[in-house]
């Protein structure tokens, strides 16, 4: 606070720092005053394991992590619970973001032993890092039928004490079960399943599951499933005659015109928020990451794309307007959330969650008194428009912590039409009041406590957001943004790109320097989902330095993991002796698994290289996968879909040849000397199962060409 003598009084000193305070994770550095003497993870943990004989108490989160919050406050920052911990175990915190190696191996763990998972998460490890007891949050004392904190760590000093023998073997079998049950492998010559059968069930089981109000594809909680979106849109494209085709694409636009509609997309401030506590999309849990603006950017501008409605369009640019400006480094990077909490604008010491984002009709009818017609004011139209309530509008069951009482989620409740009806206006001044309205409360939420922004800047999500910009980019011919995308691909190679050791970094972090410290390695999704990052920034741009740097980034990816005797990718480095199950994600979740980003990436790396051998290697990847692909697609839909493209043989790799200054193109593909470009005109030629089309210069006939694919073909 600010003193009459125009000085600034300092901070209280804490009264505990421990060894996180040298971290640069924002995840760590909240929990670097607990009294807990934790360590990150490292060499330095495990040797006061072994040495001291003590079991290691693994705690796994993110920054943005509401639950990990809670259980900071409720038990880290216990002075009693800390000296438990500190006293019996080895204490280590990871940010799940940063090491979603360590993360994946004991989430399967937890997931095996309990029958479910999420953050935090707590396990507890032999010296040896095997481990053997495992939950997720646990309160500090027992509570309902859930044991506290405090009892399951005074139970697990008492078996390690006299028991020990039996932790150990028990968390060794249940490791083996493990490595056994998560193995993935293809048969010797299997080739990958029919793609038909497998779109066809995919498509099948996703309909199931589809909730037919509002979209989406459970009642609640309701997330956004980006993969299932593009998965109905490109099972429509290979089906539109048939009422499945029409129906996969039904289900695609509804669902996202609900979310554009509903209160988990953010009104006044653009984005979206990660999932709806309700089947309605109404009430949101209030966090906004990056990876999640990335992939629904893109479904926004292909559902634009098929539709041709314009409101798709604007969602898109509306996400990447957020981006710009609120989790954009002036490096060209992107910070990777803005939490849920933060302290109400009406003061207090405590978060809320929602807090940053709510309204109440008070406070609505306050910033918007002005008169628009008759007696109504604009606070009246924006009011009934965004359904706000007196009372608020928020269910109690959708509150359970009380949080959001006398609160309003703005959402869209009546369509622009009905509104300008009920007050007897234009649809044109309509649109226009509600615009300078939502303006004005964006500058009345500026005015508010922010959340806690994580400015740790990560490539994969990097690589998606990449993405993005270039696809809305392309589609729309948005120069502003083609610029942004090359920066964020400028950033990507200086900042995350050591070129002395050919090795992508996971993170780094915000500074004047770009700290990367301590510089961890990247793993299988940061070089998948740049790799295909590069290719989308390469295609909208057409300049080959992206498409190079492409295929120099998949023959490193390939280097370090491709697995040579069972096909696919590990999601790590096999050869880290700290992790203990050598996985491969087989699951399209909130991001794409890296197996199914990489299927396409080789397909449309082989095209653009002339590398056969890329076509195997994706063709044995899906192989791999091929008994999940069959028996539970719905599970990797976006592996679904390049399934699909090899088999269609979609055509999806554009080239520039007559920009291919250095030749990089005409070396990979000398069929491209063949073509030339006919009567001084720009020539377009379509080729697709290793034939051309003839030379086309009429814009017309190859829109016509590129959309049912049938005109005269000479021979190869």
């Amino acid at each position: 606070m600010s003193m009459a003598s125009g000085g600034t009084s300092p901070p209280p000193p804490h009264k505990h720092t421990n060894r996180l305070a040298q971290e640069r994770s924002p995840y760590l550095l909240q929990h670097a005053h607990n009294p807990v003497d934790w360590y990150p993870w490292g060499q330095d943990a495990f040797d006061k394991a072994k040495n001291e004989d003590k079991p290691i108490f693994l705690s796994v989160g993110y920054s943005t992590c509401h639950w990990c919050h809670v259980m900071e406050r409720e038990s880290f920052e216990d002075e009693e619970i800390g000296k438990i911990l500190s006293d019996n175990f080895v204490c280590i915190k990871v940010d799940r973001e940063e090491r979603p190696d360590v993360d994946k191996v004991y989430m399967t763990f937890v997931q095996a032993t309990s029958g479910g998972g999420g953050w935090p998460m707590s396990v507890w490890l032999t010296p040896d890092l095997r481990p053997f007891i495992g939950g997720t949050y646990f309160p500090p004392t027992d509570h309902a039928r859930r044991p506290g904190l405090r009892t399951v760590l005074n139970r697990i000093i008492e078996q390690w004490q006299n028991n020990r023998p039996a932790l150990e073997s028990s968390g060794e079998r249940i490791l083996e079960a493990l490595k056994k049950g998560t193995a993935i492998a293809a048969n010797p010559g299997e080739g990958p399943p029919p793609a038909p059968a497998v779109s066809s069930r995919c498509f099948q089981q996703l309909a199931h599951s589809y909730e037919e109000e509002y979209g989406g594809f459970r009642d609640a909680p309701k997330f956004p499933t980006p993969v299932n979106l593009m998965f109905l849109m490109s099972y429509w494209s290979v089906n539109r005659s048939t009422s499945e085709g029409v129906e996969a694409l039904q289900m695609a636009l509804h669902t996202l015109r609900m979310m554009a509609l509903g209160g988990i997309h953010d009104h006044v401030a653009q984005g979206f928020h990660r999932y709806s506590t309700d089947s309605s999309w109404h009430v949101p849990h209030f966090e906004k990451m990056l990876y999640d603006q990335a992939q629904l950017a893109v479904a926004y501008i292909t559902a634009s794309q098929v539709s041709g409605e314009q409101l798709f369009a604007d969602v898109a640019k509306d996400i990447l307007l957020y981006v710009s400006r609120d989790l954009s480094d002036k490096s060209g990077g992107f910070y990777s959330a803005e939490d849920a909490d933060s302290v109400p604008a009406s003061g207090g010491p405590e978060k809320r969650e929602g807090a940053f984002c709510v309204w109440t009709a008070s406070e609505v009818r306050e910033q918007l008194p002005d008169v628009v017609e008759g007696a109504a004011t604009r606070a009246d139209v924006f009011m009934h428009h965004y359904g706000v309530k007196e009372q608020g509008n928020v269910a109690l069951e959708q509150d359970p912590h009380g949080e959001l009482q006398g609160q309003n989620v703005l959402i869209v409740r009546y369509s622009v039409e009905l509104t300008a009806a009920r007050f007897g206006i234009s649809v044109e001044k309509a649109n226009k009041l509600l615009a300078s309205a939502r303006t004005q409360m964006a500058k009345v939420r500026e005015s508010r406590p922010r959340p806690h922004l994580d400015t740790k800047m990560l490539a994969s999500w990097s690589g998606l957001m990449l993405s993005a910009y270039a696809s809305v980019g392309a589609v729309l011919g948005d120069k502003a943004l083609l610029e942004r995308a090359v920066q964020a691909g400028n950033f990507l190679k200086e900042h995350l790109w050591d070129a002395e050791r050919q090795t992508m970094l996971r993170s780094c972090y915000r500074g004047d320097e770009m700290e990367v410290s301590p510089p961890i390695s990247g793993f299988l999704d940061d070089y998948a989902f740049v790799i295909g990052g590069l290719l989308d920034l390469y295609e909208a741009t057409l300049r080959t330095e992206w498409l190079q740097w492409a295929e120099e980034l998949q023959l490193r990816q390939d280097a370090l993991f491709w697995d040579h005797q069972g096909g696919g990718y590990f999601c790590s480095d096999p050869g880290d002796r700290a992790v203990l199950l050598r996985l491969k994600e087989d699951q399209d979740g909130a991001e794409p698994s890296a197996n199914s980003v990489s299927a396409s990436n080789l397909l449309r790396l082989s095209h653009y290289c002339g590398r056969g051998e890329w076509l195997q290697r994706s063709q044995q990847l899906l192989a791999a996968f091929s008994d999940r692909l069959t028996r539970v697609p719905i599970a990797l839909p976006e592996m679904v879909q390049a399934l699909m493209a090899q088999h269609y043989t979609l055509q999806q790799v554009l080239m520039h040849v007559d920009d291919d200054a250095d030749g990089f193109l005409r070396r990979r593909l000398p069929v491209l000397s063949s073509m030339s470009q006919q009567g001084g005109v720009a020539t377009a030629y379509v080729c697709q199962d290793f034939t051309c089309s003839l030379p086309v210069t009429d814009p017309q006939e190859l829109r016509r060409l590129l959309l049912d694919g049938t005109t005269e073909r000479p021979a190869e």
